[in-house]
């Protein structure tokens, strides 16, 4: 079961197979699970709207059209769950993107002497969640879920170039951290 396509589970699970869904659920769990927590900043939050979605996730599997992949389709659901958490908790993303140059993303908790034994993996990570939760979704998709930019503006639903440039300022942003911090030597 685990070699099988996307479109053969699925087409598995519309036939009446639902416990296929499982193997679907195993495939994209942990890296929906770190996008969410990426966004949300916490890990219960996360857990929680990671079942939601993979709930939505089966119950709309009948309008799943195969004009995407799979992946691309469920995590919309991720992300658009995500903002809907946030929006719910008083957070505006919109005005966390529009104060980029707003230095308060870069007052970071953690110090270069903190990291003398951490592995550059956690490092990386923990700066990484310092973003806002848009850039940390865009950094998410395309560094560890190796989603092309055209994929990432199906999930978020904006144009690639509008992707080019949150890719652009996070990388901004995630050097400043790294300078203002002095981590830059722990990073290389």
């Amino acid at each position: 079961m685990k070699n099988l396509t996307d479109v053969e589970i699925i087409e598995s699970v519309k036939k009446g197979n639902q416990a296929d869904f499982s193997v679907l659920i195993d495939r994209y769990k942990n890296k929906a699970f770190t996008m969410l927590k990426r966004m949300l900043k916490n890990d219960f939050d996360a857990e929680e709207v990671l079942m939601d979605c993979f709930l939505k996730a089966y119950n709309n599997l009948s309008t799943f059209k195969f004009e995407s992949k799979f992946s691309t389709w469920f995590y919309r659901i991720v992300y658009n769950s995500a903002l809907t958490k946030l929006s719910s908790a008083k957070r505006k993303i919109e005005n966390e993107m529009s104060s980029v140059d707003d230095l308060h993303y870069l007052e970071s908790k953690y110090l270069a002497d903190d990291f003398i034994k951490e592995d550059n993996s956690v490092l990386i990570k923990k700066i990484v969640n310092e973003l806002p939760p848009k850039n940390a979704a865009v950094v998410s998709m395309f560094y560890l879920e190796e989603m092309s930019t055209e994929e990432i503006c199906e999930v978020l639903q904006i144009s690639v170039s509008n992707v080019k440039v949150i890719l652009h300022r996070s990388r901004n942003l995630l050097r400043e951290i790294i300078e203002k911090r002095n981590l830059f030597q722990e990073v290389i």
